[in-house]
């Protein structure tokens, strides 16, 4: 009897230590540096850094140490969305550093000149009779594809006016405020001509300056989280 009893008790102590192990398989110790589950574990002195076997922590934790890939380098989104050629062209133009985009000068150019193609052959212009002219800032299609691949950056000016047109001033692509309507920008760039109002839906031409949203439409506040103002019934 006394002998069953001391076998019953193993038993009941080896199930409880077959009930209390850590899962390791699953990864679910605590005490395990993996460096990439989000969670401050092992010798780790920040989430996923230092410690042991992690990158050191920089800047409360972040690591900038290693190699990375670039994903996006794109202050006006309107620039590669209008002009950017098929969508392989779009996602290499939008991981190039902007020093070394001139190589999309004639990407830009072909792609606004194809659209005033295709314009003038819905409108039954010949391409010489109806074809891309300077644009409100004296820029030809040359010029202006130039500019716009090379300069897709915003600057960072405590002390400057942040735009992206002000016709008052003439300054223009210094950055973004929530009123700026950048989309009717680009479209008198691309289509207004000298005065830009060229194809503006008089004399059976298309509207192409205005996506018809104004500034009122968009009432945006200028504090963080730029959220329109609710409407209310």
């Amino acid at each position: 009897m006394k002998n069953f009893k001391t076998i019953a008790f193993i038993a009941f102590v080896s199930l409880l230590f077959v009930q209390c192990t850590d899962e390791n398989a699953n990864g679910n110790v605590i005490d395990q540096v993996t460096c990439s589950d989000g969670i401050q574990n092992g010798d780790e002195t920040g989430i996923d850094c230092g410690g042991s076997a992690c990158q050191p922590c920089i800047d409360g934790g972040i690591s900038f140490e290693g190699t990375y890939l670039q994903e996006d380098v794109l202050g006006r989104p309107a620039v590669n969305l209008f002009l950017g050629g098929d969508a392989i062209d779009r996602n290499n133009y939008n991981v190039t550093i902007p020093s070394d985009r001139n190589e999309y000068q004639t990407i830009f150019k072909n792609a606004l000149e194809g659209y005033y193609d295709r314009y003038a052959e819905a409108l039954g212009f010949t391409p010489e009779e109806f074809n891309y002219e300077p644009n409100i800032l004296g820029q030809n299609a040359d010029v202006f594809s130039s500019f716009l691949a090379s300069s897709d950056v915003l600057q960072v000016a405590p002390d400057g006016e942040t735009t992206f047109y002000n016709p008052n001033s003439n300054t223009m692509f210094t950055g973004r405020n929530p009123q700026d309507d950048a989309i009717d920008f680009m479209l008198k760039l691309c289509f207004g001509g000298t005065n830009g109002n060229r194809l503006d839906g008089t004399g059976d031409t298309p509207i192409l300056v205005t996506d018809n949203i104004d500034a009122g439409d968009r009432n945006i506040v200028n504090t963080f989280p730029y959220l329109e103002t609710p409407l209310v019934n």
